[in-house]
């Protein structure tokens, strides 16, 4: 597909748009790549390129594919070898499967000191990996002496060393640096001097810095201000300094208005490759390492095949201390030259050079593939300008060569790195991997490639979603003929077809309490030498990091939010756990900015998506459920019921009965159902006048314009914005947007049948003619101001009683007559809002029904894809985050199969390729809680407790007197209550629901426990009295494991 097309197909590319943003995307789609060298890391910045959708991509390489590529190639096949494949012809068509938008194209010319490289001019960015250092300094000179200059990006990964080179010419524009939504804020106000400050609302913290700029919208008084860009010095961290606004087109501040930051274009220079050899511009990523020795080891490694034409032999001491004595000549010429040559972790490169190891493969992959984007877009920081990652604790330089020798299998080039005994524990691995996305896809495909139980372990994969097209964009192992089959299945079938050696179980279960009990019990989770979460959501995560800590399995923990990702590493005793932080803060809207005063866009959005719901959804199941529970609607009329509610507990029967649960909605539902597509049209005119015109002429009569709080300040004062009625105009597209998806929808609903010409502009415009729509009238309605007040105590306290039993009966009646009752009529079909059908009119609905809304109350509106993020609770994403994180990942999981045992031996990660930020830090511990003075316990200490069958309450309470000189006062089943103290019982306030706890002290554990059949043992929580006599509250010790 030579031609770009300028039209993004959201379908595909939805989530990757809300990282990179449309500007960029179609600067992708007119774009060509020149990749050279499809090795291992070659190979996933190809996926990761293509992926992302460039124009076309041109692999380069000249080599015939080897057995020991397998180690890292994943689109590599055994067959391949046999037939000798050119390794760029071999993986062409897998690489070409993952996006039909992208032109993958192969060359197989000899890439040397003589190649003319005038056929690079057709090309934006070329990526050179395994190549001699002369020639990429050929190819650096090259490209940077074209104007524009081409963008050139050099990268290999040596055994457990890699590094990136980027060179965008000697000025590079950035668009974005970070790709972080501007910052704003509300004026509080703002002074009229030489020396100008705005200052925040509420004393808001800013988070500007000098330089920044900023623009002005909705400020009244000083109108010129708005629409204007200027530069801030920061005066404090709610004040802005903004300079001079003297002048007279310049009137004094009255109120209102807001701040944002206007991104500004950035140039950068870069350095040639020949300069930046001895003067390094190097970033710094590891808290433990100094980069520079990378960098004087990658040099010296560079010039050693410069010299002896090939990479140091394996485990060679003689080429070991030829690179070593390489690198101290290098230190000398350096411009800074590092005050010490560490040998040994020269040594490390030397004799793992050879070798290649997945981890790092897939991280510099990605880190690499995002380079790429970043020199076709301008979008994000570039790396300036080198970058090295390494892995050299997890090879050992002071063991014997055997381990390492060649066996003459694929996994030569890791056993190189690793040794035979830590590739042959990966081979025997129990693993367990809840979650088969675009992380899971990512980490079966390491685990593929590094032969993870291919021996006598097994992988078990589970997630019970289905493949959507959305989802190929960054899940490589799923293809379009994939769509809608199981996620998990899929996903192991691919990995298989790589490795068939694999023993990959495939489940299509959700990991939660429904499936404790029966597939992922303690049982299971005891078979396990590691999990690995590959979920995305707050409570999935912590859930099965409670099953890890109950039985005492590692975790290794990542996610991905567009740029940024992180790696959290989870051991047994060692470090803290998931759930350590608690939980994520609470992003809810108070009920009264939903429903009556929004001030963000944000707000509109999720009022219109509460809309929707109640509209196509719940009401509808609402009258599903009603007929379905009261029969037919002559049952209903004999005998009828009112539901008790707070405002009316004890609901008077009437005529042999009360009415069923929901009468009155229903009998509202079914007063408006549409029954003609003209019907639906109406509904959607009434709709519309009644949301964004009455209801802001009703707040307006409650509070008119000049109305005051008990306080005597203004009522409509920031946040509050006074609404503004909109007036329907069949010529505003917004309008007819909304009137139009929501007559479709409610044709879906009430099963209506409409045609194509139904449906039209024309005929929409000319139903619109004849509809009457009633003239305003104010009520006396409570409206909720206070922000504290609750969904559910805001709809208590704005509905009304039930509705009159006689009312309800005669309304039922008259539908009767009317033929609304017929059993055609009676019942609906919900819609199950789809976020990515747009087809569907889901997200054209709420982002019409917001934008009314937003007009109404004087809020920015949202564009379709914009709202559509909001409403889906779309987390952005991207290839190129997910394949380094899982790459850093499965090094963690690495070291801890190799038999880390400190905190040292482990690094969290938190990354941000957009602003080339990689951050590894040692672990947290646990924390630990002391009991007494000499008795302390962390979350992962478990206590165990023997009994038998005659073993009484007592003699578990003197368990712990004897074994720990603890008094025992609480004991807890799940919820129940198994023991509780005098000292307890006597402060509970609600004594009946009491039983004589003293009593059951003498009973049989085995009597006081409801257990199923089978089972040997129960988790309790025991709290004891504290040592402390002044503070009377009891503590909670560690888990208690009671064997029966």
């Amino acid at each position: 597909m030579e031609t770009a097309k300028e039209d993004i197909d959201d379908s595909l590319y939805s989530r990757q748009r809300y990282v990179l943003g449309d500007a960029a995307m179609k600067k992708m789609a007119h774009s060509s790549v020149f990749l050279s060298g499809l090795g291992g890391l070659g190979s996933e910045i190809a996926k990761n390129v293509i992926l992302a959708g460039i124009r076309s991509i041109t692999l380069h390489d000249d080599k015939t594919a080897m057995l020991e590529d397998l180690s890292s190639n994943f689109f590599l096949k055994e067959d391949d070898i046999s037939m000798g494949k050119n390794r760029a012809e071999a993986c062409k068509s897998g690489l070409a499967e993952l996006n039909p938008y992208v032109t993958v194209k192969i060359s197989t010319l000899k890439l040397d000191k003589q190649t003319d490289l005038t056929f690079l001019l057709d090309f934006k960015c070329v990526v050179i990996t395994e190549s001699s250092l002369s020639l990429q300094q050929k190819i650096d000179d090259f490209c940077r002496s074209q104007q524009p200059p081409i963008q050139f990006i050099m990268a290999d990964v040596y055994g457990v060393h890699s590094y990136v080179f980027c060179d965008f010419g000697d000025e590079f524009t950035i668009i974005d640096p970070d790709g972080f939504d501007p910052i704003s804020f509300p004026i509080e106000s703002i002074t009229k001097s030489n020396e100008s400050q705005v200052t925040a609302l509420d004393r808001h913290v800013h988070g500007f810095k000098d330089g920044d700029h900023i623009t002005f919208k909705g400020v009244k008084g000083m109108n010129a201000l708005n629409g204007t860009t200027r530069q801030v010095k920061v005066d404090s961290p709610t004040v802005l300094n903004i300079g001079d606004l003297s002048g007279d087109e310049y009137q004094p501040y009255i109120s209102g208005g807001s701040v944002t930051e206007v991104k500004m274009p950035k140039s950068v220079n870069f350095h040639s490759l020949s300069a930046e050899l001895k003067t390094p511009s190097v970033v710094k990523i590891d808290y433990k390492k100094d980069p520079h020795q990378n960098h004087l080891a990658m040099c010296a490694l560079l010039k050693f095949v410069e010299v002896n034409g090939h990479l140091p032999i394996v485990r060679s001491e003689e080429d070991a201390t030829k690179l070593i004595a390489i690198a101290q000549k290098l230190n000398g010429e350096l411009s800074n030259p590092i005050k010490h040559v560490s040998a040994e972790f020269i040594t490390s490169l030397a004799y793992t050079a050879r070798g290649s190891f997945v981890p790092l493969t897939s991280a510099m992959g990605g880190i690499v593939g995002q380079e790429v984007l970043k020199a076709l877009t301008g979008k994000f920081k570039p790396i300036l300008q080198w970058w090295f990652l390494d892995a050299s604790e997890v090879s050992q330089s002071d063991l014997p060569e055997t381990p390492f020798k060649s066996k003459g299998d694929r996994y030569d080039s890791l056993r190189i790195c690793l040794g035979n005994k830590l590739v042959q524990k990966l081979a025997d691995l129990q693993l367990f991997m809840p979650g088969c996305g675009a992380i899971g896809c990512e980490m079966l495909k390491n685990y593929a490639l590094l032969g993870v139980a291919s021996g006598k372990g097994k992988i078990t994969v589970t997630d019970d979603d289905l493949i959507e097209k959305s989802n190929l964009n960054r899940q490589f192992l799923f293809r379009s003929n994939h769509i809608q089959q199981p996620k998990s299945t899929t996903a192991a079938e691919s990995a298989l077809e790589n490795n068939k050696d694999l023993k990959v179980e495939a489940l299509q279960k959700r990991v939660c309490s429904d499936t404790e009990k029966i597939h992922f019990n303690d049982a299971f989770f005891m078979k396990q030498d590691v999990v690995i979460n590959a979920l995305d959501g707050y409570e999935a995560r912590r859930y099965v990091d409670g099953r890890c800590v109950k039985n005492s399995k590692p975790l290794f923990e990542s996610g991905t939010e567009g740029i940024r990702g992180h790696v959290q590493v989870i051991i047994p005793g060692i470090t803290e756990t998931y759930s350590a932080h608690g939980s994520p803060k609470s992003t809810s809207i108070p009920f009264c900015t939903l429903k009556y005063f929004p001030s963000r866009i944000e707000h509109t959005i999720q009022w219109a998506r509460d809309e929707f719901e109640s509209l196509f959804c719940l009401k509808p199941i609402m009258l599903n459920n009603y007929w379905d529970s009261a029969g037919l609607p002559e049952q209903t009329l004999k005998s009828v019921t009112v539901m008790a509610t707070p405002l009316d507990p004890h609901p008077k029967s009437m005529d042999n009965g009360l009415l069923p649960t929901n009468t009155s909605q229903v009998v509202k539902i079914l007063k408006k159902r549409p029954a003609t597509w003209k019907e639906c049209v109406s509904s959607a005119c009434l709709k519309f006048e009644n949301d964004f015109n009455h209801k802001a002429k009703q707040l307006l009569h409650s509070y008119p314009e000049d109305a005051r709080t008990d306080n005597g300040e203004l009522f409509w004062k920031y946040p509050r914005r006074k609404p503004m009625p909109v007036a329907f105009d069949p010529d505003n597209e917004m309008h007819m947007m909304f009137i139009e998806t929501a007559a479709r929808l409610l044709a879906f609903v009430y099963n209506v049948d409409v045609t194509e010409d139904d449906v039209s502009r024309q005929n929409v415009n000319y139903l619109l003619k004849d509809i009457e729509t009633p003239t305003f009238e104010p009520k006396n309605k409570v409206i909720v101001t206070d922000a504290s007040v609750t969904k559910d105590e805001g709809m208590r306290l704005t509905k009304g009683s039930n509705a009159n039993i006689a009312i309800c009966k005669q309304e039922m009646r008259r539908l009767k007559e009317d033929g609304k009752l017929q059993k055609n009529l009676l019942h609906a079909s919900p819609v199950t809002f789809e976020k990515d059908d747009d087809t569907n009119g889901h997200i054209d609905f709420i982002t019409s029904a917001s934008n009314l809304r937003a007009t109404m109350y004087g809020i920015e509106i949202a564009d379709r894809y914009t709202t559509k993020r909001i409403t889906g609770n779309i987390i952005p994403a991207i290839a190129t985050t997910t394949s380094a994180v899982a790459g850093l990942a499965t090094l963690e999981m690495i070291r801890y199969v190799k038999g880390g045992a400190e905190l040292t031996d482990y690094r969290n990660c938190f990354l941000s390729l957009g602003r080339c930020d990689i951050t590894f830090l040692k672990p947290d511990p646990p924390v630990m809680t002391k009991l007494k003075h000499n008795v302390s316990f962390s979350v992962w200490d478990m206590w165990h407790v023997n009994g038998n069958s005659d073993f009484k309450m007592q003699d578990f309470i003197k368990f712990f007197k004897d074994q720990h000189k603890l008094a025992v006062t609480l004991v807890l089943h799940g919820t129940d209550t198994l023991y509780m103290s005098e000292s307890i019982e006597s402060i509970q306030p609600n004594v009946e629901s009491i039983q004589n706890f003293s009593e059951s002290v003498s009973e049989r554990m085995v009597d006081l426990i409801e257990i199923d059949d089978g089972t040997d043992y129960v988790d309790l929580r025991v709290l004891y009295e504290r040592e402390d006599p002044e503070n009377s509250e009891d503590i909670e010790g560690p888990a208690i494991r009671y064997h029966f």
